[in-house]
């Protein structure tokens, strides 16, 4: 994973903001990350928490900032930074990228990162060292427009920069169990539907991932989509089969599934 040759891309579920603070196991996978792919030149994230009408957006700033984007938490998850730079030439160059694959894409030089951004990279580069660049979710989108953006991006691997999808593959937030989350199991219409994406992706099996609507529990797991899209940015940028990097839950029904494509 040293040769930047052959930088993976990653989904990673950010669960809840709190991982930030308490990251346990799930924070000591991500970290363990850094330490197996040595440093990429920059780090590239699709997070579930940009959505924007219109064209692919890239974050374009010289110092992004971050964005506190939820409430309802310890005040010492708001006093939390990630100053890490931006990266407005790699910007550009994914924009032509996008571009070049038939996509629309434009620069926004004012968006901050959000917390599906910041909040896994605090442990994959927490020294806040590595340029980042924030790729939006256009509205509307389809899987199949991801993938391909995922696809058209690819190249920057060989550059020496991370791709990154940061989501969760059962998100439901109706459905929490914020009462008995120490000791609460996923219900079964989240088991099926995360177990289900596993196994296709273990098989590289495009077509069924691209219908993931008609999977079981999927109604459930997934009532809007964007925190299950940058999985498909993910699986565009390197394709083949994908390994599991993490299992686990928050909440109950907060799946915490992460993976790694080569």
């Amino acid at each position: 994973m040293k040769d930047a040759a052959h930088l993976p891309s990653l989904f990673l579920a950010h669960g809840s903001p709190m991982l930030a603070l308490e990251g346990g196991a799930w924070g000591a996978m991500v970290a363990g990350l850094r330490a197996a792919a040595g440093t990429p030149k920059a780090i590239l994230v699709a997070s579930a928490h940009w959505e924007a009408a219109g064209p692919f957006r890239l974050s374009s700033a010289e110092t992004p900032g971050v964005m506190h984007d939820f409430g309802g938490f310890p005040e010492a998850l708001y006093a939390l930074d990630y100053p890490a730079p931006g990266a407005p030439v790699l910007a550009a160059r994914a924009a032509d990228l996008l571009r070049g694959a038939g996509l629309e894409a434009t620069l926004d030089a004012q968006r901050p990162l959000d917390h599906g951004a910041w909040v896994p990279l605090r442990y994959l580069a927490p020294d806040a060292d590595i340029p980042v660049v924030q790729l939006s979710l256009p509205r509307p989108r389809t899987p199949e427009q991801l993938l391909a953006a995922g696809r058209a991006l690819a190249p920057l691997r060989a550059e020496g920069v991370l791709i990154l999808g940061s989501g969760g593959i059962v998100h439901n937030l109706r459905r929490l169990d914020w009462d008995g989350a120490a000791a609460s199991r996923p219900q079964p219409w989240a088991a099926a539907f995360e177990a289900w994406v596993r196994e296709r992706l273990a098989a590289g099996d495009e077509a069924a991932l691209l219908d993931w609507r008609r999977a079981p529990g999927a109604a459930e797991s997934v009532p809007t989509s964007e925190h299950l899209d940058p999985l498909f940015v993910a699986l565009g940028a390197a394709g083949g089969r994908a390994s599991s990097l993490f299992d686990g839950w928050q909440l109950g029904n907060l799946s915490l599934a992460s993976y790694r494509f080569d």
